[in-house]
């Protein structure tokens, strides 16, 4: 049995909701309120499951096996549960589809997720403007540069690494629903509102939205 431990409008946890889905594995879904008394990802009973204190962590029962950090769960449920895939077939590709995904895992959402918008606002005593400004200024360079990368590798069709869904676009399609959360301005970035719209036309993607799953 899957376990994942959730908050329905957390990134992270929307990257893994839609490779469950992809894969057809079932799961029970564990709400973790990120915001109510404080965050229940705080509690000491949390911190038991996951140290770190954040979302998702996935437990899976037969492998006796407990996950946090979505890029790491993503490449596990790969390894344990490679049907269908989400790389690419050749080296090179996969290659390429993690050097995308981890540009949005790694550069544009650290320093965007809600502890660091709580500490620019509640511990650094900055205005809702700023943090607006800071998370906006994020976007912008993260969204520019991986546009830039698939037009210059050719790596794009019907979605980020050719016409097969990656974890590349499983990182991509919560980072554009935050992005318009924030209303940040996505005119330019044409490349990837195409990929967006062909993925939230798949069934995985619309049941793993964060307006499907908010009492998880």
């Amino acid at each position: 049995m899957l376990t994942l431990h959730d908050y329905y409008r957390s990134t992270a946890c929307y990257r893994v909701r839609i490779a469950l889905n992809l894969k057809g594995l079932d799961y029970q879904a564990i709400p973790v309120d990120l915001i109510k008394n404080g965050g229940e990802q705080h509690t000491t009973e949390f911190k038991q499951l996951n140290p770190q204190g954040l979302v998702p962590a996935l437990h899976d029962t037969e492998h006796s096996i407990t996950l946090s950090q979505s890029l790491a769960i993503l490449e596990y449920l790969e390894e344990q549960y490679p049907s269908p895939a989400i790389l690419p077939q050749t080296i090179e590709l996969r290659a390429q589809a993690r050097r995308i995904a981890c540009a949005i895992a790694c550069d544009i959402h650290p320093l965007n997720n809600l502890r660091v918008l709580q500490y620019i606002t509640q511990t650094l005593k900055q205005s809702e403007d700023t943090k607006r400004e800071w998370y906006h200024h994020w976007l912008k360079s993260g969204f520019e540069a991986i546009q830039s990368i698939l037009q210059i590798e050719n790596l794009s069709g019907d979605f980020c690494i050719g016409n097969q869904i990656s974890i590349a676009d499983l990182c991509l399609i919560p980072q554009l629903y935050n992005a318009r959360r924030f209303e940040f301005p996505l005119h330019t970035y044409s490349l990837l509102t195409d990929i967006e719209a062909r993925c939230l036309a798949l069934p995985a993607f619309e049941k793993a939205s964060p307006e499907n799953n908010m009492t998880a």
